[in-house]
């Protein structure tokens, strides 16, 4: 029984990735994609996208749930870029200065997300959500009208014909992939790129860190009941600010490391559902509104991103029409978030209504004696 009982918790704490488990399991032979391919665009999509989800565990950390705002560090990463592009600095200077122009972007965005989630405790996730919308209109503002009129932009081959304005796409191709080939290791035709795991690396040794040091300690403090750490001597406010200001940062270097293996800037589109699957491939690594590890981030990628590689295949060779995978793999990104909330909610209310009933039992024994 109690073997039972451990494997039908086992099972309740992690059915998301057991599902998506269950779900390549099943497409990869359908798919008919050889491992080296395979693991080849794993590889590559983790050098990607594991920056950006690792920018998404601090705000956890501190009781903040799942940042959807990690989409305004996204449009100061993709500024920066267009700057850089304009300036025509290439390479990894230009990745490397993207960065550093990102950074007070990024701090600006955070700070203001920061100010409206602390006056939506409770409500963080929605109201970031909306918050990044919000900020879109401003960014497509920017990008659209104010480059070219006010701040000065003097390649013609990024504005548009009326000499205002952000093309669509804005060409990368002299930095692209400049970091994933700088130190590239090729193993049985799978190149890894040694660099980005290297930067990656770093972020998680430094997330290790933090979460020792006394803020990180506050941030924990803070996630875990916001009174008590007010009582402690915590300055809640200020400590919820600094993690979404953290975030934003992180989220606007993982977009430059994102567009430079891209090649190119989608303009008006490249951010828009980045905290969408960021957030997804999290919590399909098993994580939670309330607790997510550098374990999640990686199991995430690898389940998520496999699932992108063989559902419009598999779904070509099940049904003789390719975009019913694309359909699939588009369903399943936005069905998980809702599946992991709706868990996390009925667990959260479970476990409420236990704490409840014990401390109702345990006044009923006290009043008996």
């Amino acid at each position: 029984m109690r073997k039972e009982s451990k494997l039908l918790t086992f099972i309740t704490n992690n059915t998301v990735p057991l599902m998506f488990i269950l779900i390549c399991a099943v497409c990869i032979p359908i798919s008919g994609f050889s491992a080296s391919y395979l693991i080849n665009e794993i590889i590559t999509r983790m050098g990607r996208n594991v920056f950006l989800i690792l920018s998404l565990l601090i705000p956890i950390m501190a009781g903040m749930g799942l940042n959807f705002g990690m989409t305004l560090g996204a449009m100061a990463g993709e500024i920066a870029l267009i700057l850089v592009s304009d300036w025509q600095i290439w390479g990894i200077p230009g990745v490397v200065l993207a960065c550093i122009l990102s950074i007070p972007f990024s701090v600006l965005l955070g700070w203001v997300c920061g100010k409206l989630l602390n006056m939506a405790k409770g409500r963080e996730m929605i109201t970031s959500y909306i918050i990044s919308y919000f900020i879109n209109g401003i960014y497509q503002l920017v990008v659209l009208y104010m480059m070219g009129p006010i701040i000065p932009i003097s390649h013609s081959t990024i504005k548009l014909p009326r000499g205002y304005g952000i093309r669509n796409t804005v060409s990368l191709l002299n930095m692209r992939q400049c970091l994933d080939n700088a130190w590239a290791l090729r193993i049985g035709g799978v190149k890894i790129p040694v660099l980005t795991f290297v930067i990656i690396g770093l972020l998680c040794l430094f997330i290790i860190w933090f979460r020792r040091t006394k803020l990180g300690q506050d941030m924990r403090a803070v996630g875990q009941d916001m009174n008590v750490a007010r009582d402690a001597g915590i300055k809640v406010e200020r400590t919820r600010i600094i993690s979404i200001i953290m975030s934003t940062v992180l989220a606007g270097f993982g977009m430059v490391i994102y567009l430079q293996n891209m090649g190119n800037i989608a303009t008006y589109s490249s951010h828009s559902q980045i905290g969408m699957f960021c957030i997804a491939a999290l919590l399909v690594g098993g994580a939670s509104v309330d607790r997510a590890s550098i374990g999640n981030v990686f199991l995430g990628v690898i389940l998520f991103h496999t699932m992108f590689i063989v559902a419009p295949k598999a779904g070509g060779v099940i049904t003789g029409d390719t975009m019913i995978g694309e359909y699939f793999r588009v369903f399943v990104s936005y069905g998980v978030i809702t599946v992991a909330l709706v868990m996390y909610e009925a667990k959260k209310r479970k476990h409420k209504s236990r704490t409840g009933a014990e401390l109702a039992a345990a006044q009923k024994e006290e009043a008996v004696k």
